[in-house]
């Protein structure tokens, strides 16, 4: 449940509430409590699904299983494609935020190769490891995000909630969509470390858990947005709640958006960590390699040289998040996993 909850939040918490006002203005917060609403029924129920059709093997091990030999390595091949370029994406937009936000002096190549041999060492000790450190850091995380509603609370403003359904229904669909892609269908690689869960009975019970109260982090971090700020200045900030938390003053102690960047670093420290281990965990799977670890300070030169490269600049890298990615994401996410599915009850009811 700590994993899913730190994970599902990842760079939700910092980016989604530009990207929902934009679409729904002072609706954001209705599109996304849609989005965080269906998104947990839809990606639990599927992936629950699927575990239990191969409860001890992983998403790699069953490709082959439904697909066949050929076709089923392709398939694993075509989602370590999606896990590495998503781990390519979260290395990025932590770079474009520490050299934007703290450091723009700094080149953003130190701070990529610094934060990925972080990485590198959490998911050389494993999973169990990460998982660990994940309850440690749960409870810090609450506390911190606790800490600012309670400061922005002086600071909200019921008005600019208004006037609500302006644009109609049309922009609250159409903005729910990233609110459920982004933070719930992004991380189908839980499906690769589920069937090393014990205790299998309680999965589906601590998804939904995980998933409904990093939604409600997610919810919470819109609304105070739109309330604070105001849907035009959400839109207009790419990092829209880091300048939220900037709007709080505490006598001569400054910087207090540092508590944001904190919470943002760490949920996203814990999703990425949790891509490149699958990444390197699946291509030992796919290869039939004894160690993961063998293949982790390869995957990872490729991964920062490609960071670097796969967007000239911020602008760039965010028409691609903004006009593919969702398709991307959706389509690995939850399409393949469906039919997957489909296919594997039509082959089980065949048998």
């Amino acid at each position: 449940m700590i994993l899913v909850t730190l994970y599902t939040i990842g760079d939700s918490i910092l980016l989604l509430p530009s990207i929902v006002t934009s679409i729904a203005k002072q609706d954001a917060w209705i599109a996304t409590l849609l989005g965080v609403t269906l998104g947990p029924f839809i990606i639990v129920f599927l992936y629950e699904a699927l575990r239990k059709c191969y409860p001890d093997l992983t998403l790699i091990e069953y490709s082959e299983k439904i697909w066949g030999k050929w076709l089923g390595k392709f398939v694993s091949l075509l989602f370590l494609t999606f896990f590495f370029i998503t781990s390519a994406t979260y290395l990025r937009e932590i770079g474009d935020f520490v050299t934007t936000a703290f450091m723009p002096k700094t080149p953003m190549e130190v701070i990529i190769i610094l934060f990925l041999l972080v990485i590198i060492m959490a998911v050389r000790l494993g999973i169990e490891t990460i998982v660990r450190s994940a309850e440690i850091f749960f409870p810090i995380v609450f506390i911190l995000l606790t800490i600012l509603i309670l400061f922005l609370l002086p600071s909200v403003e019921i008005n600019n909630l208004k006037p609500v359904f302006e644009e109609g229904i049309k922009p609250i669909i159409k903005a729910s969509i990233p609110v459920i892609v982004f933070p719930f269908m992004e991380p189908v690689a839980i499906l690769m470390i589920l069937p090393y869960v014990r205790n299998k009975e309680v999965i589906k019970k601590q998804l939904f858990k995980g998933t409904f109260l990093a939604g409600a982090m997610i919810l919470v971090s819109v609304l105070l947005t739109v309330l604070v700020t105001g849907a035009d200045l959400s839109e207009r900030h790419l990092y829209s709640t880091y300048e939220l938390a900037k709007n709080i003053v505490i006598k001569d102690i400054m910087r207090i958006e540092a508590f944001l960047a904190f919470i943002w670093i760490i949920t996203i420290f814990f999703r990425l960590s949790l891509f490149f281990y699958v990444t390197t965990f699946g291509l030992a799977q796919l290869l039939d390699l004894k160690n993961y670890r063998h293949v982790l300070f390869p995957i990872g030169m490729i991964l920062i040289v490609f960071t670097i490269t796969m967007a000239q600049n911020i602008v760039e890298y965010n028409q691609m998040i903004g006009n593919i990615w969702p398709f991307y994401a959706m389509t690995f996410g939850f399409f393949f996993p469906l039919i997957m599915l489909i296919v594997a009850k039509f082959k089980t009811r065949n048998l």
